[in-house]
């Protein structure tokens, strides 16, 4: 979910001048929000928070009504309550977005087969190749505009720019439901005034170092010295930083882009010492990431583990892994081992196992043996299990029955991330 509340929209004409570009960002509008109003006319208009009933989950997305009062993703919902109190939460259906996600998508795809997704809710296009049968570039993205809102029910914004990072940066700008065209002519022009923060790359600790030393804007990169850019945010992102912000983006749209991640949390209802039951629960979680990633084809490179302890205090840590697995165990030792590394022992009200660095599976070829025999035949067996039972009827024996240390029962609260 962006953090635009939708003020300070800027917009394009329908006869805008796109002379000079050929890459469309589109960008769904609060996506699981519209969603979930597409599927209940009743909370249209209705400041809504995407998550689980209670104080202890965090938030998917937000309404745009929701978002004027800061509610943002990955708050607490405790606090986005406190912010808007008159706030629906409603619980997300993760299924069902990613059924509509294909419909959008195949809309893009109708148009040009370059089409590079992102998430469920965005993607980049190429259209340089298909002036001749839809148009212009902006002709295009107003097309497919329309298209998304008469065959789906739900509004995106485009942007339209000679780059992915213009492009991506004027959609941000257009929403909700707009359209941004950025010529190329004007394309040093549109990028000097905008913040730092909205670049492509840089995070907050990037933002803030750089706007210690006065560089606040894109156009305050230009007029940086190399040498000042790099000792504020070492030589790679100084020198990736300069190109976009001279309006130079040589990346082109990639149609076998892959997800980048997959990843499971869970936040429990009441905070956790017992660390037997928390080795328990990645291992779990562990199981779900690799099921995705056996029924995708692909395989992970490395295992990175998300730790929120019981003052919100976050920590991640990742480990590559000697050869790339798609074994559930094998993800959950590594998992386990990354946690085994954390100091703190302070109570534990979140965790999360994710998958990065994905590849196509059976990449590096047959070993001579297989360390993972025996569990590929185990995860293979419970994997046609799912298939024929449902989820809900197939686990490890070691995942029944766990109590969380306090002498009760411990139902977390799932989130499977995209």
């Amino acid at each position: 979910m962006g953090h635009g509340d939708g003020r300070g929209q800027v917009t394009s004409a329908a006869d805008a001048d796109d002379s000079g570009t050929r890459i469309l960002h589109v960008d769904m509008d609060a996506f699981y929000a519209a969603v979930e109003v597409l599927d209940d006319p009743s909370l249209r208009g209705l400041p809504l928070i995407i998550g689980a009933p209670d104080g202890r989950s965090v938030v998917s997305s937000a309404s745009y009504e929701a978002r004027r009062y800061g509610v943002r993703a990955a708050m607490p919902v405790s606090q986005a309550m406190r912010l808007c109190p008159t706030a629906r939460i409603v619980v997300p259906h993760f299924h069902r977005y990613q059924a509509v996600s294909r419909q959008v998508m195949d809309i893009f795809e109708s148009f040009t087969p370059l089409v590079e997704p992102l998430s469920v809710d965005e993607a980049f296009l190429d259209v340089q190749g298909v002036r001749r049968l839809w148009g212009s570039p902006a002709q295009i993205a107003a097309l497919i505009r329309a298209r998304v809102h008469e065959e789906v029910g739900i509004t995106c914004s485009v942007g339209v720019a000679a780059t992915k990072h213009v492009a991506k940066m004027a959609s941000t700008i257009a929403k909700p439901d707009g359209m941004l065209v950025v010529p190329a002519s004007e394309t040093l022009d549109f990028l000097a005034p905008r913040s730092v923060r909205a670049m492509w790359g840089v995070g907050p600790k990037a933002a803030e170092t750089l706007e210690s030393r006065g560089i606040r804007t894109i156009g305050d990169i230009r007029e940086s010295s190399r040498e000042m850019l790099e000792r504020a945010v070492g030589p790679a992102l100084s020198a990736r930083l300069t190109l976009l912000a001279r309006g130079e983006d040589a990346r082109e749209v990639d149609t076998e882009r892959i997800e980048k991640s997959i990843g499971h949390e869970e936040t429990f209802e009441t905070d956790i010492l017992d660390r037997d039951f928390l080795r328990a629960v990645l291992l779990r979680l562990a199981d779900r990431v690799a099921a995705r990633l056996r029924r995708a084809e692909w395989e992970t490179a490395t295992v990175a583990i998300k730790v929120r302890f019981d003052d919100f205090r976050t920590l991640s840590r990742s480990q590559t892994l000697g050869e790339p697995t798609a074994v559930g165990q094998r993800i959950g030792e590594a998992a386990q081992t990354l946690f085994e590394q954390i100091d703190r022992r302070d109570p534990i009200r979140l965790l999360g196992v994710r998958a990065e660095n994905l590849r196509p599976a059976g990449g590096g070829g047959l070993a001579l043996w297989d360390d993972d025999e025996h569990w590929r035949k185990v995860e293979g067996a419970m994997d046609e299990a799912v298939a024929r039972f449902g989820t809900a009827t197939i686990s490890r024996a070691r995942h029944i029955g766990r109590a969380d240390g306090r002498g009760a029962a411990q139902h977390p609260k799932a989130h499977g991330l995209d």
